[in-house]
């Protein structure tokens, strides 16, 4: 197995063949929402139906303003025909009631077809009655015979409002509440008729959360998914995408786009996604994007260089707590080597996520392994201490199971071996660490040093292979800025997964340190890839034509001549040498 160096082209999406589609976006027509999210408007389209039996749909999608009022404006032109409800309030004749009377235009009539909240009080959603008897309407008199969309957060903070809108949508009746909950009514007030809809919308989480609730609801409401991201393959499709942005400039009256601004626009979709084949339809995400580079326009027109310093200026506003990372790192005040060699040391490339800041950061780990005489047992410190999440358990004991399974012992493991991210005092989750503790593992067993010019991140099965991972492009460009800063040597690089070539879209020093050949990016499908780049040994035998002289063979022999029953004897203060 030897692994194939990645060239300077597998770091960019290849727009080449698409040049010519990329005109003016003056020259584009605007889609509308069928042609970008079809699945999700023909679930409404079902909705609005007539003779639709439901009355509740569930749409999973960001909460935000922009979203509801999208989902209304669709749903408002797909109502036909929609019939109000009119109609007052009167006092019984024995005076003991209100009765409601049908066919009066007053303020409890219908007024508007459809309405969107992210947020409402009870009060305003089903009006109140005042202890001085006076009726004050509430949204559902307003858009009676209508429908509501509303966000599922704002049910899930107020359950009662949830369960009171539930029963009255269910059982077609419009009930009057008193101004406060600890009051009751003054007097009786007849229930008007309630002919609503609801659209609710929120995250996954959120949906489940109600679906616990009210699990019987969620069996016979319409579900839809705002689809987040499209694929892109073809020309079809780019149009399609470069259409979609059109409408959004036109919603924002923003500045058309021309047409050297779209590789420069696509790039940054692309990294987005994480995705080569991916286009985004996050329209916050996209509205942003076209915002920050309205700041540099020129003659009215998004170019390349709008996008380029667009973006440039972003990542500088968000720099602080990179920059100190690396200041830390080249002060060595945190320890990363990016030369020379070490036995059960390698560099692991980790994302981080700090709470409160809008943009993932990658950066080098340092990670060790010690391997001694013991009982076999294979410690997880940062599980010890409480500070390993269990995913990042799971990738440990996956990680051992293949050693032990490759290795194929018919005695007793004698080395009992530690592994831990060095420098480390927060929480550590998730597996894309695994393949790089299983090198450590490796090369502590077999006592053969790893080269620290060489970063490595990827997860690993239980048979060795190498699975993708996430921040990839976050990963590379945190170790490659080190290794910038220290001056490039040339043997300087990444291991990354192979199945993760798909997600690459770095930087552009990235891509010019690569061309130069002062920078490298090595995908691999399996550990004896990683570990022979890493150690410069094979691993196993079919990789060389010497016998014994690879690592299983290495470590087997360690491990044999550990269990020797005819092992010299040494005096304690020498057994720290054998």
């Amino acid at each position: 197995m030897i692994s194939q160096e990645l060239t300077w082209q597998g770091l960019i999406p290849n727009l080449s063949s698409f040049q010519a589609k990329f005109v003016s976006s003056e020259t584009l027509i605007p889609t509308t929402f069928a042609d970008i999210q079809p699945r999700l408007f023909n679930g409404i389209q079902h909705f609005v139906d007539e003779c639709a039996q439901t009355r509740f749909m569930f749409i999973k999608s960001d909460e935000n303003e922009e979203y509801l009022s999208i989902y209304a404006d669709t749903t408002n032109s797909l109502l036909l025909d929609v019939k109000g409800i009119d109609g007052d309030y009167q006092l019984s004749e024995d005076k003991y009631s209100i009765q409601w009377k049908e066919g009066i235009k007053s303020r409890f009539s219908s007024r508007q077809t459809i309405a969107y909240r992210n947020w409402i009080e009870p009060e305003q959603l089903f009006g109140y009655v005042t202890p001085s008897l006076n009726l004050v309407p509430g949204l559902l008199h307003h858009i009676n015979g209508g429908v509501l969309i509303i966000a599922a957060n704002a049910l899930i903070s107020q359950p009662l409002m949830w369960n009171r809108l539930k029963s009255m949508v269910s059982r077609r009746q419009l009930e009057w509440l008193p101004y406060s909950d600890n009051q009751s009514l003054p007097i009786e007030v007849e229930p008007q008729p309630l002919e609503l809809k609801v659209i609710v919308v929120g995250d996954r989480l959120a949906l489940e959360e109600l679906e616990y609730i009210s699990p019987e609801l969620f069996e016979m409401a319409i579900y839809g998914e705002y689809e987040p991201i499209m694929f892109f393959e073809d020309e079809e499709q780019l149009t399609l995408w470069m259409r979609y942005i059109k409408s959004i400039i036109d919603t924002h009256k923003l500045p058309d786009i021309s047409p050297d601004g779209w590789p420069s626009l696509i790039q940054q979709a692309i990294r987005y996604c994480e995705d080569k084949f991916n286009l985004p339809l996050d329209m916050l995400w996209l509205t942003r994007c076209l915002k920050d580079a309205a700041h540099y326009q020129v003659n009215n027109l998004l170019t390349q260089n709008s996008f380029i310093q667009g973006i440039e200026n972003r990542q500088w506003r968000h720099s602080f707590l990179a920059e100190r990372t690396q200041d830390d790192i080249l002060q060595e005040q945190i320890f990363v080597k990016t030369e020379g060699e070490v036995i059960g040391q390698v560099n692991g490339l980790s994302v981080l996520q700090y709470p409160g800041h809008p943009e993932a950061i990658g950066e080098p780990s340092r990670i060790t392994c010690v391997a001694h005489l013991g009982d076999g047992e294979f410690t997880d410190v940062e599980r010890k201490a409480e500070l390993g999440g269990n995913i990042h358990a799971k990738g440990m004991m996956i990680m051992q199971a293949y050693l032990n399974y490759e290795l194929k012992l018919e005695q007793p493991q004698p080395f009992s071996a530690s592994i831990v991210f060095e420098q480390s005092y927060g929480e550590v989750d998730g597996d894309s660490a695994s393949l790089a503790e299983l090198c450590a593992l490796i090369s502590a067993l077999a006592l053969q040093p790893i080269d620290q010019q060489i970063a490595v991140t990827g997860a690993v099965d239980q048979f060795g292979y190498v699975q993708p991972i996430g921040g990839v492009n976050e990963k590379i460009e945190g170790f490659f800025d080190i290794c910038a800063k220290r001056g490039l040597t040339g043997n300087q690089g990444v291991i990354i997964p192979m199945s993760n070539v798909r997600h690459l879209c770095t930087k552009d020093t990235v891509i010019e340190a690569v061309q130069a050949e002062q920078f490298h990016i090595w995908p691999v499908e399996h550990v004896a890839q990683a570990i022979t780049l890493l150690t410069k040994q094979p691993y196993f035998e079919q990789q060389t034509e010497e016998e014994n002289v690879h690592l299983l063979a290495l470590i087997h022999e360690r491990i044999n001549h550990a269990n020797s029953p005819d092992k010299a004897r040494l005096p304690w203060f020498l057994k720290w040498m054998s």
